[in-house]
Order: structure tokens, then sequence, then C-alpha cells
């Protein structure tokens, strides 16, 4: 079965996909004219406007429950993984990725907006709609919905479970099983709550968690700050093939900066639409911006927290290709979740590893939540002119075997099968942005004329008249 997946694996994470996702997001830089750059304060402006209503959440819940999709174990166990297999200068492709990322989030968050619909009296949205809609493809979007339900249901939280029980286990000697219990028991009271339940609890769960995790990198970059500019130096030379302790990996460092990078901030993969859809906004595009703001604060800031901690006190080890290690700092360490707490316990002996494990138990949990509203809307979809409770609940039954057999796994398994799940969403996702950018451009620009108008933009379908966005014609 491992030879299996490691066959699939290496089909879909080909260096096809890779470059897929950098060029996409190099060409939709450019058609979008540097929105990254030219949008940020209207990103930060919009981030807390809006409120919600009966039938959507606000700009800020969507934001939360995105970034509780968007930052999860990837930020800690992905970054020490992608340093560990491609060196410090895998980071220098993260940030990369990241900034090219936002221009594909935007379009994707846009898309979602445009073509979401209500479901139950709540907004509903995401790639396998504006693939049905926009396209026109009941095939298409009938596999997104099948690989993001399979991708989302059972593979992806087997992968933050895992890493969840890994450092609990490390930091506090607690059984697998016992963690397992106790993560489906308390995730099952926040799933069977629905949309706004999980969105509430990002709401207030997803500041608190990011906002200590950096604070604690704060301290230790204050405690390192001599060391910022030649740590700064030694990603960037190592990613551009200019340091020779690091020449071996060069090429790993491009292929895992962009697979880790996608897995954290999830940019183009075509999770993250599903949250900006549900969204009460007065034009498709304010959500879009919002979304690519997200991206910056998964990579930018919480992943470069990360970065940072491990290379500056150099718990790390990277392995060359062809076996061994070019760098063992700590041996017989596995890699992933560990090289961080190695690093903050480094300054902190006595609560290093037992921070990063609660951390880390924080971000993946939230992470799973929104992974189950993800594939909650897509059984939605695929049963949206019938009864789904039972769908629902088989939904809800998968997802909690998958976070226990998770956290019982071996963190080589678990983290193959997320990643050919991400695979599979990132390749159909990008296929369908790519068919449909077009039209968002067409409502990102009716987005700038009114802002130069000096005007709040609001959007209607009345004057552009694209099919199928029933939920705009009616604004």
């Amino acid at each position: 079965m491992q030879n299996i997946i490691e066959k699939v694996y290496n089909i879909i994470w080909s260096d096809a996909l890779v470059y897929f996702c950098l060029l996409a997001g190099i060409y939709f830089t450019i058609v979008l004219k540097f929105p990254q750059l030219t949008h940020f304060r209207e990103m930060l402006r919009l981030l807390f406007k809006g409120k919600s209503s009966a039938q959507g959440i606000s700009s800020f819940q969507a934001f939360s429950l995105a970034i509780s999709g968007r930052v999860g174990t990837g930020n800690i166990a992905g970054v020490a993984t992608a340093i560990g297999m491609g060196g410090p200068g895998a980071v220098f492709w993260m940030w990369v990725i990241a900034f090219l990322g936002s221009a594909s989030a935007i379009i994707e968050a846009t898309l979602a907006q445009m073509y979401k619909e209500i479901n139950d009296g709540q907004y509903r949205g995401g790639p396998a709609f504006y693939i049905l809609k926009g396209l026109n493809s009941k095939f298409f979007a009938w596999a997104f919905a099948i690989v993001t339900i399979f991708s989302t249901g059972l593979l992806l939280p087997s992968v933050q479970s895992n890493s969840i029980s890994v450092a609990i286990d490390s930091a506090f000697n607690i059984s697998p099983a016992f963690t397992g219990v106790f993560l489906s028991i308390f995730l099952a009271l926040i799933i069977i709550g629905g949309v706004r339940r999980i969105s509430k609890v990002a709401e207030y769960v997803v500041p608190f968690m990011a906002g200590s995790y950096i604070i604690m990198a704060l301290v230790i970059m204050a405690l390192n700050y001599k060391q910022i500019p030649s740590i700064i130096e030694l990603i960037i030379s190592s990613a551009l093939n200019l340091d020779s302790t690091f020449g071996a990996v060069a090429g790993t460092a491009i292929a895992w900066g962009v697979k880790r990078g996608i897995y954290s901030n999830e940019a183009g993969q075509g999770t993250a639409p599903h949250a900006a859809a549900a969204a009460e906004v007065s034009h498709p595009v304010k959500q879009g911006l919002v979304q690519g703001f997200s991206v910056y604060v998964d990579t930018l800031i919480v992943c470069t927290a990360t970065a940072f901690m491990i290379l500056f006190t150099g718990q790390f080890n990277v392995q060359h290709p062809s076996g061994g290690f070019i760098v063992e700092n700590i041996p017989s360490v596995e890699m992933g979740a560990a090289y961080t707490q190695y690093a903050v316990s480094s300054h902190f002996p006595s609560i290093g590893s037992g921070f990063v494990a609660l951390a880390l138990t924080f971000f993946a949990f939230t992470t799973i939540m929104a992974y189950y509203y993800i594939a909650e809307t897509n059984v939605q979809f695929l049963s949206r002119n019938g009864k789904n409770q039972i769908l629902i609940w088989i939904l809800r039954v998968s997802i909690l075997g998958s976070v226990y057999i998770g956290c019982i796994s071996t963190a080589e398994s678990a983290w193959l099968l997320g990643d050919i799940g991400v695979g599979m969403m990132a390749w159909l996702n990008l296929i369908a942005i790519f068919l449909l950018h077009r039209k968002m451009l067409v409502v990102f620009k009716d987005y700038n004329l009114q802002k130069k108008k000096k005007k709040d933009p609001v959007f209607t379908n009345e004057h552009l008249k694209f099919p199928s966005m029933e939920t705009w014609s009616n604004k």
C-alpha cells in the first residue's frame, strides 16, 4: 500500500504541478496588475468592514474561517519539513508562492462570491459551484466536489490530527489513542452546530492562537536580532544556489518550498473559496481582496515566524537527496514539528515543547473544522436537489474517523495522503480559474471604476448579465 501511495503522489506532485502553480501566480499577478501591492491598503480596510446577515457571515468571520483552514500543521510541521528537505532556501520559495498565490486567491474567492447561491437559508459556494455555473460543466464540477469531499473529509484531517498527536505525545507523554478520542469528541460538538458555530469558534480562536504564536516568535527574534540579516542572507543565497553548503538541495528547495507553501496558504488549491462564498458583501471583489490578504497572514507572517525560530537556533537537519544529511544539528530527531519544539525549548526549556504542542493543536484543530465545512458544502452541492442529512451524517462519521486514525498512524503515510489530496484539488481548481478568470476580470474592472469615482462599490448583475449569477441579480 505504501508503494501505491508513493506512486500516486509522484504522479500528482510532479514538477508540472509545481511550475503550474508558479506560472498561474505570475500570470494572474500580471493580468490583475499586481493587486498584492496596489490593493494592499484596501485589503486591510475591508477586513473589518461589513456585517453578517441572515444568509451570510461577516467578512472578518469569513476571513477567520479561511485562516483557520490556511493556518494549520503546514505552518509548524510543514515549514520544518520544507527546511529539512530543501534547506533554508525553501523558505524563500514559500515567500514567492505566497506573493504570487495572493493573486490566485483573489481570483478564486471573487469567483466564489460571483457564483454563490442560497442553500438552506445560507450562502454556499466554491469551485464546484463556479465550475458548474461559469463553465456549464456538470462532469467537471462533480469531479471537483468528489475529490474535495475525499480530500477534506478523509485525507487532510488525518495530517492535522497526526501532527497534534505526535506533538502532544512528545511534550506531555499522552497516548495518541487518547488524543484521538478527545479530538474526535470535541470536534463532534462543534461541527454538529453547522457553519455559524464553526465560524464563531474560528472568529475567537484564530486571532488568539495566531497572536500568541507570533508574540513568541517576536520574543525569540528580539533575543536574536543581530542574526536577522545573516538569516535572511542565508535563506536567499540558499534559494539561489549561492551557498555551497546547500547547493545539493537548491532544486529541491523550489519543489518543497512551493509544495509546502501551497499546502500551508492554500492559494489556488480551491479550499478557501468555500469560506469566501459564505460572506455577506456588497461586491464580490471585496471578499476576494480579503482572502488575498489571508495568504500574507499565513505565509509571510506565521510561516516566517516558524522558519526564523528554527534557523536562529539551528535546531534542524537537512537531508541530502542521495541519502544521509547535509546538516545534522539534532541527530535522531524526526523531521517535522519537533524542529520547532526544539527551537523554542532552546530559549525556554521549561515551556518550549508544550507551547509548540498547544499552538499546533489549536492551529490544526481549527483547520480540521474548516475542512469539515468545505466537505459539507460539497456534499450539499452533490445533493442540492434532494435530502442530504444521511450524507451529512456519513461525512461527520468519516471525518471523525479520519481524525482518530491520523492520531495513531505514521507521519509519513499521513503527509503523503494529505499531499495527494491537496494536489488533486489544486490541479482541478487551477484549470477552472484559468478558464474563468476573464469573467472575474470584468467584475474586478467594475470594482476599480467605482473606487475611482469615490464610491463604495456595489455590484449587481443587471448590466453585465452574466448567466447563472442569480444571487447578484436580486441585489
